[in-house]
């Protein structure tokens, strides 16, 4: 008789506790831009402070507010700016930033002093290592921000183009329109 008690007891608590939960969220909701989770899903996600805001949820929300372009995304590049007009409908323009290679960050291990001033500021985790030891950047992680190279006081990190290998190489992307070589 007393298990059947407390069953019940907390089988009203729970419903107690459920029903002023489902209260409260009606009571303090607070309705979002669903624009800025669709620009934010858009994004890159690397974090890397390219266009001028903290990350991508910033940046984001500055363009669903109309304080930013849609052309700040240096790692995005052209795909995601056509992206980005065709969901705010805001004109195409060209990238502001000058385009680079895919670079990736490099530490020269024998100048690391472990300092952990590099992990700290990546935001992806792409550098390894602890305290008084030796870092190495993942470099299939590293988005090459370069948010990593003026925190180190050894100035021990570089960036470097990848290395073709027969694993990542791929055929050279086609000039002009699909079927001109065909014509001639």
């Amino acid at each position: 008789m007393n298990e059947f008690i407390a069953l019940m007891l907390f089988t009203l608590l729970a419903l107690g506790f459920g029903g002023l939960l489902a209260w409260a969220a009606k009571r303090f909701h607070i309705d979002g831009n669903p624009l800025i989770g669709q620009i934010d899903a858009i994004l890159p996600q690397t974090q890397c402070a390219q266009c001028g805001y903290p990350g991508c949820k910033p940046y984001a929300e500055a363009i669903a507010n109309d304080e930013a372009d849609i052309n700040l995304c240096v790692p995005g590049g052209e795909t995601v700016v056509i992206m980005l007009s065709e969901l705010t409908g805001k004109e195409i323009k060209p990238i502001e930033a000058e385009a680079k290679p895919k670079q990736f960050a490099f530490i020269k291990e024998e100048e690391c002093i472990g300092c952990v001033k590099c992990i700290a500021a990546c935001p992806v985790d792409a550098i390894i290592g602890a305290a008084k030891f030796t870092h190495t950047v993942i470099t299939h992680e590293c988005t090459g921000c370069e948010l990593c190279i003026p925190v180190c006081p050894t100035d021990c990190i570089v960036m470097e183009e990848p290395s073709v290998t027969q694993r990542n190489w791929q055929w050279p992307k086609p000039v002009g329109p699909i079927g001109e070589g065909a014509r001639k």
